[in-house]
């Protein structure tokens, strides 16, 4: 048996690799993939059943004070159509949510400050009120330890914020100087400490990134242990600096998402929209990798379209909530249902709200 499948059958038995062993696994993955994978789905299976997840997704903004190389909502894109949803079309858009069998709703937006907290605890406020069998997941971005646990205090249960890089020097190569590393890991840790089921995740392919500085995302998610890891393919976005760069591998990005299921048994892992804006077959490649949830859009069709992230964003078919049973029909023909729950994180004590 070779080095690359010593490693892989470890990652397998025992959830856990050195840095070291991490890098060679990497450097070979073509030898084991089958392998790496196959086994990732299992354990998966193992864990959630032939379940997956969905989660209805709100992009409520694309006002951002910040300017993030890589992204087309950057502050400084005057290209950018902008806007913000009402509080009546996100509660509507729950509420249709809820009658297609949604029990998550993920509220994603630039850093608008705007939503000061006063706005957004009354957001969340009247979604918890209005949907008490729910969960209430934020996407929007950093904030105050204070900020966190008012969110909490309303009735939010869990929050998305990327790391984006473990790495100091490549953060500081994929956002300006007014952003800072260290306070993007406080934040992380903050909303572990308050309670909230803490999803983190990065790029794949980002400009910069070689494989060593995937090790260390890979060896904090380990370390941190997330409830959820959002990973996706870098893709370019026109009107950014980054926008004469090659988009991420699918292929590695295939591989990494085995990996996380592999180190992280219990934890949830998205089929992202970015890996299936890259792959066409994508969303089920995602699955058998180990990936077990799905978050079609909730959000009015003309929002969809100026939440430009990156370029050619799939918006249409089973990307759209209100294609849900034809969602549940392809994911049955792979064998598997979808979950009509919250599908909380197995990792946490049940919440009260």
């Amino acid at each position: 048996m070779s080095f690359a499948a010593n490693l892989a059958e470890k990652l397998v038995t025992e959830h856990d690799l050195s840095e070291e062993e991490l890098l060679y696994l990497l450097e070979h993955r073509q030898e084991v993939a089958p392998y790496v994978q196959e086994e990732a789905q299992k354990l998966c299976q193992e864990v959630f059943g032939k379940e997956i997840y969905i989660r209805g997704l709100m992009e409520i903004s694309n006002i951002c004070k910040n300017d993030c190389y890589y992204c087309g909502i950057r502050k400084s894109n005057r290209k950018a159509e902008r806007y913000r949803l009402t509080e009546e079309e996100i509660l509507e858009a729950c509420r249709a949510g809820y009658a297609l069998g949604f029990r998550t709703f993920v509220l994603q937006g630039g850093e608008d400050m705007w939503y000061d907290d006063e706005r957004l605890c009354h957001l969340v406020s009247a979604i918890r009120k209005n949907h008490p069998d729910c969960a209430i997941t934020l996407s929007v971005g950093e904030r105050s330890r204070e900020s966190y646990e008012k969110l909490f205090a309303a009735g939010a249960n869990r929050y998305l914020l990327r790391h984006e890089t473990a790495t100091v020097s490549h953060y500081a190569m994929l956002h300006p100087s007014d952003m800072d590393f260290a306070n993007r890991m406080r934040c992380l840790r903050d909303l572990k400490e308050i309670g909230y089921q803490v999803g983190c995740g990065f790029m794949v392919g980002s400009p910069h990134q070689t494989l060593e500085h995937l090790v260390k995302d890979l060896r904090f998610l380990k370390e941190f242990q997330p409830h959820m890891v959002g990973i996706g393919p870098f893709l370019s976005q026109k009107d950014t600096p980054f926008a004469q760069y090659e988009n991420g591998s699918g292929e590695l990005t295939l591989f990494l998402l085995a990996v996380i299921r592999l180190l992280l048994p219990k934890v949830l892992l998205p089929s992202t929209t970015a890996l299936r804006t890259l792959l066409p077959t994508g969303k089920e490649w995602g699955i058998v990798c180990g990936a077990n949830v799905i978050m079609p859009n909730l959000s009015p069709m003309e929002a969809r379209k100026k939440y430009t992230l990156y370029d050619n964003k799939r918006i249409m078919g089973t990307e759209a909530a209100e294609q849900i049973e034809w969602l549940k029909k392809e994911l049955a023909d792979m064998g598997y249902t979808v979950a009509i729950s919250r599908g909380d994180s197995p990792m946490m004590k049940k919440q009260n709200h």
